[in-house]
């Protein structure tokens, strides 16, 4: 659990205190994406005392692996997030805040939903990936295979059985 006590920081306003934590993808509670994240988590910033609210910055740097949606082939992306939160300094003062206890912060649900917003919704192996052929499925990246990937017009058929009628 990644946590930061504010209590027995002292911090004036406009202080900053640093924090560096290295977590486990399971610690985290990232569902099905658990398995495809490699090593640790490393979480880094800062806490600042802003006068009304303790804002927290920092930087996630995490690796995953991952499949290619359009050739299928294994790939690695490492993804550095940044995230900023504001935090309440006394209990209920949740005004568009964090939650804290007025003693600790605990980060762990900000890690996992900024690490989860960076998903992509598409993952590539490479921004020209040419994919599968249609036909064989052979992977295109690696050459062509050979086959007619040619697809009519849909909308031209009708005028297409003219002309095989004459």
């Amino acid at each position: 659990m990644m946590m930061i006590d504010v209590a027995s920081a002292d911090l004036l306003p406009g202080e900053a205190r640093k924090f560096s934590f290295t977590v486990t993808a399971s610690s985290l509670d990232l569902g099905e994406d658990i398995s495809s994240y490699r090593g640790k988590v490393r979480v880094e910033g800062a806490v600042v005392d802003t006068g009304a609210v303790y804002r927290v910055i920092g930087t996630i740097w995490a690796v995953r692996n991952f499949i290619c949606d359009r050739c299928l082939a294994e790939g690695k992306r490492e993804s550095t997030c940044d995230f900023s939160e504001d935090y309440a300094k006394t209990p209920g003062e949740a005004d568009g805040t964090g939650s804290c206890d007025g003693e600790t912060i605990v980060l762990d649900d900000l890690v996992r939903d900024t690490l989860l917003m960076a998903e992509p919704l598409r993952e590539l192996c490479k921004s020209d990936c040419k994919g599968l052929c249609q036909v064989c499925g052979y992977n295109l990246n690696e050459g062509t295979c050979g086959c007619d990937t040619f697809v009519p017009d849909p909308r031209l058929a009708a005028l297409e059985s003219l002309r095989k009628n004459d």
